[in-house]
């Protein structure tokens, strides 16, 4: 039995209120399908039946989505449910228990995959229409980012 000198914390919550980790990642996932796909929030929430406040929550990692509502994301956004646990962090995953370098709300505005040109950027290159000039985009990109070392060896 608990004495009324211990706490009850929500399963998922960590000391001071923050986001779970692993709800801050799934729901960035759920943004960046969001955004590519054109979809408001407010779209998105009234087809999976919620308010475009809920949904933002859930993009914060505030609230946790749950199981069912995870496959109906998967639905509405067309993407396997395992979209939104790809790219995690295996290192930084385990760590919820112990602590981080920066908290979950400096990682959300610090990923990259959050900022807007990113997703501009990635909408852009999937409404390219010819495989062949998609794949010398990226091959171009690759280039840039490596200071043409890449380019160079080809």
């Amino acid at each position: 039995m608990m004495s009324t000198q211990e706490t009850i914390r929500r399963p998922g919550r960590r000391r001071g209120g923050e986001p779970n980790p692993i709800d801050v990642h799934v729901g960035s996932r759920v943004r960046l399908r969001r955004n590519m796909l054109g979809l408001s929030q407010e779209k998105l929430g009234e087809a999976i039946g919620l308010t475009f406040q809920q949904v933002q929550k859930y993009e914060r990692g505030a609230n946790r989505i749950g199981a069912s509502r995870l496959h109906d994301l998967s639905r509405v956004l067309d993407v396997p449910v395992s979209f939104f646990f790809d790219d995690m962090d295996p290192v930084r995953a385990p760590a919820i228990a112990g602590g981080f370098s920066e908290s979950p709300a400096e990682a959300f505005e610090s990923d990259p995959l959050r900022r807007r040109e990113t997703v501009e950027l990635v909408g852009s290159y999937y409404r390219i229409d010819d495989p062949l000039v998609r794949r010398r985009l990226f091959e171009l990109a690759k280039a840039l980012a490596t200071g043409g070392e890449r380019a160079e060896t080809k």
